[in-house]
């Protein structure tokens, strides 16, 4: 395709705050496509060409992740391929919920190919091969505190999000439903499928989003590296998983064990693990930072067991490093830039250019 120029603010945004536009970016080539999948058929003879209503002998398509790519012009080799969380799509990496640039056009500023998933039976790959009744819970406030905004209606003082009502708007609206069982066997396949057209590359991942990245990189040699945005889980050797630490959260922190084959594929590429703020350090009645303190104590453990195998796994604390007051929504945060600069950095110690 012809090239083309883009710049990705809002409009909105580039009135309240045009320093933080990102700077006009060459797009050599973009698109998308559908990766990995399923077919299934149904039973009997396909006579359908009369009786259109006969599932008999009819195809069903799913399971396949959607994938939306940019390659900007004189990019770097390698690719980035962003895998979304919990009820969230490829929408977390976009435009930020008040209208700033998210990680898909800060990355592509930096010169990097993106490519931006929907995970299998999520969003725009939500045709599933497997039936799922979508329910209508009203669960807003439930997620606001877990994702350490605040206490509702109220946000931590220090916290990197807009205090407005607009920004809570389209925040709670980009939350989806899953369309068919959650399958981390069935997602990471299909992230493997996106690996085999992207290439080699790093698999950012976030929160729920990081065991199957995790099984991505244990299928795929694509994988070159991850970076995990407080991931959910942690992959250890089996007979070696540690035990679930007690917490006030209703969602146990707890480690899930692999063939020694597979975890030691994880320690032959680099990893960087990453962690927002108002984390505790003991055990508070507050369950929404609770559930954090918990995961973040079992990174430290699975850190611990990567390098004691010769791996190269980092986690990062960002209040240990001046950046702080972050949600577990790193991405669209106010200091989304800040973050963003801190994997730049490591991508550039760890030669992926």
């Amino acid at each position: 395709m012809k090239s083309i120029w883009i710049a990705a603010a809002v409009m909105a945004s580039l009135a309240a705050s045009p320093a933080s536009a990102m700077k006009p970016v060459t797009i050599a080539d973009q698109g998308s496509f559908m990766a990995g999948g399923t077919v299934v058929t149904a039973p009997g003879a396909y006579g359908g060409n009369t009786n259109p209503l006969n599932q008999a002998g009819q195809t069903l398509h799913g399971d396949h992740a959607y994938v939306f790519y940019q390659i900007p012009a004189q990019a770097h080799n390698t690719a980035l391929v962003f895998l979304h969380g919990y009820g969230q799509s490829g929408k977390t990496w976009e435009t930020t919920p008040d209208g700033r640039d998210g990680f898909q056009n800060i990355f592509l500023e930096k010169g990097y190919k993106t490519y931006i998933a929907d995970q299998p039976r999520r969003g725009r790959a939500g045709r599933s091969t497997e039936p799922q009744a979508i329910g209508a819970v009203p669960d807003d406030q439930l997620w606001y505190n877990n994702f350490r905004i605040g206490q509702w209606p109220q946000k931590f003082d220090n916290v990197q999000v807009r205090d407005d009502a607009v920004w809570r708007d389209q925040f709670f609206r980009q939350m989806t439903p899953d369309t068919g069982a959650y399958d981390e066997a069935v997602i990471s396949d299909a992230m493997k499928a996106v690996f085999g057209k992207a290439g080699d590359g790093v698999c950012i991942t976030h929160s729920q989003g990081g065991g199957p990245g995790w099984r991505t990189a244990i299928k795929s040699s694509h994988v070159k590296g991850i970076i995990a945005l407080e991931p959910g889980t942690f992959f250890f050797p089996e007979g070696q998983v540690p035990p679930v630490e007690e917490t006030t959260s209703p969602f146990p922190a707890a480690g899930v064990g692999v063939p020694m084959d597979d975890f030691m594929k994880l320690t032959r590429i680099p990893v960087l693990v990453l962690y927002g703020g108002n984390i505790p350090a003991e055990q508070t009645p507050v369950w929404g930072l609770d559930n954090w303190r918990v995961r973040l104590n079992l990174a430290k453990a699975w850190v611990d067991a990567v390098n004691r195998c010769g791996g190269d796994a980092t986690l990062i604390y960002l209040p240990d490093i001046g950046i702080y007051g972050n949600t577990h929504f790193l991405m669209s945060d106010l200091n989304n830039r800040d973050v963003a600069d801190v994997m730049e950095r490591w991508m550039k110690e760890k030669h992926f250019d």
